[in-house]
């Protein structure tokens, strides 16, 4: 799977992610054009878990762009025309939402605006009171070490000490919080 870290800040925000890809059978992929996180229109993309909705959403989705109006509650924005657009173009492009499985299939860290939304396999919307964000198979040892005081970089150290799926070298990228 994967690791994603993002923290928010009154100025901006930030995400993080390791680099190790790896399939069913364990087996590892590495390559430099391979990133977990993209810029996408005015968002920043992080996915974690199945392959496809990830580069559906990082790279064939073409995501709405917030309105002046839109940014005063990009929650809102995420929820009324983000996501039935993503949902659309994915099942456009072959994802199929109605496959019966228990386990969780992905999630997204994404950021639009400066604010960071969480977004899980039905393509629902968790905010952070906290503005801390995790995905991924090391995401629980990622969250305990921030909150134990670790910086992001520890956070993704300490979580590929416990997880094999997780993998440096990490890639980060930030976004300025857009004034309302």
């Amino acid at each position: 799977m994967t690791t994603i870290i993002g923290i928010e800040h009154k100025d901006r925000c930030f995400l993080v992610a390791d680099s190790r890809t790896t399939d069913n059978d364990g087996r590892i992929y590495t390559h430099p054009e391979v990133k977990k996180i993209s810029e996408n229109g005015s968002f920043l993309i992080a996915g974690s878990g199945e392959t496809l909705p990830c580069d559906i959403a990082q790279h064939v989705w073409e995501p709405p762009v917030p309105t002046k109006q839109d940014r005063e509650d990009l929650y809102h924005f995420m929820i009324v025309k983000a996501m039935p657009s993503l949902r659309k173009c994915m099942s456009e492009n072959g994802y199929n939402f109605d496959e019966d499985t228990k386990e969780t299939r992905f999630q997204f860290i994404m950021a639009v605006g400066g604010e960071i939304f969480d977004i899980d396999q039905e393509l629902s919307i968790s905010k952070s009171a906290d503005g801390v964000y995790a995905a991924g198979s090391g995401a629980a040892y990622a969250l305990g070490a921030i909150h134990a005081g670790a910086d992001a970089y520890e956070a993704m150290e300490i979580a590929s000490k416990l997880t094999a799926f997780t993998a440096g070298p990490y890639i980060s990228k930030e976004q300025p919080r857009k004034i309302k």
